[in-house]
Formats: C-alpha cells, structure tokens, sequence
C-alpha cells in the first residue's frame, strides 16, 4: 500500500527540476499522485475501510493545495505538470 524507496526515488528523478531535488511542488504533487493512485487500487479490492479512506482525502486535498500555489505561481509549471501526470482539472 505505501510507496516502495526504490519507485520513489524513480518518481523523484522523473519530475525533478535539478539534481537532488525532492521539495519542489513539482515532485511533491507527483509523489502525493503515485500514493493516491496506489490508494485507490487499493479501495477496489477494501470497500470498507474508511480509516485509509480518510487519510487518501487528506492527501488529495494536500496536492490540491500544491497545484493551487503552482498555479498561481507559475501557470506554465502547473500545467505542464497537469499535462504530465494526467490529473484532471
């Protein structure tokens, strides 16, 4: 259910702006993305359980609050990162 070091470090490397970078929102949206995906998957099989459910809530509302600020900060970043993550909006 959580995500693994190794898919993470790949996560990290595929959305990173520079070396060694893990706290732009570009990175954080993309991990908080990958664990809410895994998430999901997880739900179609544990209809029930709503102690996780509530922690998936938190993590969307937390990457909605990342994409909020990329977009007012920089409307190119944010939907580029959009584009290539396939989040809808």
């Amino acid at each position: 259910m959580s995500l693994t070091t190794q898919r993470k470090a790949e996560v990290i490397k595929a959305n990173a702006t520079k070396a060694g970078d893990t706290g732009s929102p570009e990175v954080q949206v993309a991990i908080l993305s990958e664990r809410i995906n895994t998430l999901t998957e997880h739900f179609k099989t544990h209809t029930k359980d709503n102690h996780s459910r509530r922690g998936l809530l938190k993590m969307v509302s937390n990457r909605r609050s990342l994409l909020d600020y990329l977009r007012k900060t920089d409307e190119a970043r944010y939907k580029a990162l959009i584009e290539k993550l396939g989040i809808r909006r």
